[in-house]
C-alpha cells in the first residue's frame, strides 16, 4: 500500500514542484507539495538501499544502510546551511534525535506492545548503543555549549570542528566493530534474514532508481528550504519549531515507517536499530559532517545548541537508555516515550 501511495506522490509531485516554483504558487501549498514529495522519495531511496544490502550482503549492506539511511536530512539541511539558516539545521538535527528516539521508538513499542504483551530485543546491543548515545549527545554535544560562554566564535567553531573530525572518527570505528570485528557478537535478526531475502530489484535498477531519487530529493530540498520564512510568518512558526518539528519528521518519515511495521512484524531488533541506530548517525556523523562542509559557506555553523534544545535530547537520551536497557518493552513505556516527546513538542512550538 506505501509503495502504490509513494508511486503516485512521485508522479504528481515531482511535476508540480517545478511547475509550482516556476509559477511562484503560494509558500504554504508549495511547502505542503514539496514534503509530500520528499517523503516518497525517501521511500523510494529506501527501497533502492534495501535491495542493494540484501544483494551486496550484510557487511556492505551495514554500511550502504548506515551511509543513506539519513541522506534526505543531509541534504535538506546543506541547502538550509547554504541559505544561512543555521538556527534551522541545529533544530532539526535536535529534532531528528528527538523524533527517532521518543516518537518512532514510542510508536514502535506502543502499536509492537499492543499485538503482543511483551516484546524482546538484544540487550547487549541496547547496553553497547546506550554508551554511544552517552557519548554522542551528552559528551560531544554538552561540552562545546559548556565551553562556548567562555570562547569567542572564532574559538568555538574551531572547538566544533575538532569534536566533529573525532565523532567522526569515531563512528566509522563503531561501523568497523559492528560490521566486521565483532559482527558475530551484534548480529541481529536483520542481518539473517538478509541471508534468506531476495532482492525486490536488481543491482543496476536499484542504483538508477537511488541516484534519480536523491537527484529529485536535492533539487525540491532546495525549493523547500526557500519557503520557510515565509511558512514561518503565515502560520506563526517559528524556524525552531521548523526545524525540530517538521523538516525532522519529513527527513525522516520513510525510515519512521519502516520501525514501526518491523515492530508490528515483532521484529524489535530492527525497531530497535532503526530507531537508536539512526539516532546514533544523526549525531556521531551527520551534524560533524554538516560543521565541516559549513566551513565552505559563507556562515560557518558551531556544534553550540541552544538550552532547551541541548536539554530535550539529553532528557531524550536518558529515558530511552532507562526504558531499553532490560531488553524488553511494551506499549506502556512505547506511551510514555510518546508523552514526552507531546511535552517537548508543545514547548518548542511556544518558544
Amino acid at each position: 500500500m506505501f509503495n502504490r501511495i509513494f508511486f503516485i506522490a512521485i508522479i504528481i509531485g515531482v511535476p508540480l514542484s517545478v511547475i509550482g516554483s516556476i509559477l511562484h504558487w503560494p509558500a504554504v501549498l508549495l511547502f505542503v507539495i514539496y514534503c509530500a514529495t520528499i517523503i516518497a522519495l525517501a521511500g523510494y531511496m529506501g527501497r533502492a538501499t534495501e535491495s542493494l544490502a540484501i544483494i551486496a550482503g550484510p557487511r556492505i549492506g551495514g554500511l550502504l544502510n548506515a551511509t543513506f539511511g539519513n541522506a534526505v536530512e543531509l541534504i535538506i539541511s546543506i541547502f538550509a546551511l547554504k541559505a544561512g539558516l543555521i538556527s534551522v539545521v541545529l533544530a532539526s538535527l535536535t529534532g531528528s534525535v528527538l523524533g527517532n528516539l521518543l516518537l518512532v521508538g514510542g510508536l514502535s513499542f506502543f502499536i509492537g506492545g499492543l499485538k503482543y504483551k511483551q516484546q524482546k530485543f538484544n540487550v547487549y546491543d541496547a547496553r553497547h548503543n546506550a554508551g554511544l548515545l552517552i557519548f554522542a549527545v551528552v559528551v560531544a554535544f554538552v561540552f562545546p555549549e559548556v565551553f562556548s560562554y567562555k570562547l569567542n566564535d572564532a574559538d568555538s567553531l574551531t572547538l566544533s570542528v575538532w569534536v566533529s573530525v573525532i565523532m567522526i572518527i569515531l563512528y566509522v570505528a563503531a561501523l568497523l566493530f559492528k560490521l566486521v570485528t565483532h559482527r558475530g557478537v551484534y548480529q541481529s535478526e536483520h542481518d539473517v534474514a538478509h541471508g534468506d531475502e531476495t532482492a525486490e530489484w536488481s543491482k543496476w535498477k536499484a542504483l538508477i532508481v537511488l541516484a534519480l531519487a536523491t537527484l529529485a530529493v536535492a533539487y525540491v530540498s532546495e525549493k523547500l528550504v526557500h519557503t520557510f520564512e515565509e511558512v514561518g510568518r503565515t502560520l506563526g512558526w517559528s524556524e525552531v519549531f521548523i526545524g525540530i518539528i517538521i523538516v525532522a519528521i519529513v527527513g525522516n518519515a520513510a525510515e519512521h515507517a519502516s520501525a514501526i511495521i518491523m515492530a508490528y512484524k515483532n521484529k524489535m531488533n530492527v525497531a530497535v536499530e532503526i530507531a537508536i541506530g539512526s539516532t546514533l548517525q544523526i549525531a556521531m556523523f551527520v551534524a560533524p559532517l554538516l560543521v565541516l562542509v559549513s566551513l565552505f559557506f559563507e556562515k560557518s555553523m558551531a556544534l553550540v545548541f541552544t538550552l532547551p534544545e541541548l536539554v530535550a535530547m539529553v532528557l531524550a537520551v536518558f529515558l530511552t537508555i532507562s526504558l531499553t536497557s532490560d531488553g524488553d518493552t511494551n506499549w506502556f513505556e512505547g506511551l510514555t516515550l510518546l508523552a514526552a516527546y507531546l511535552i517537548m513538542g508543545v514547548g518548542f512550538y511556544l518558544l
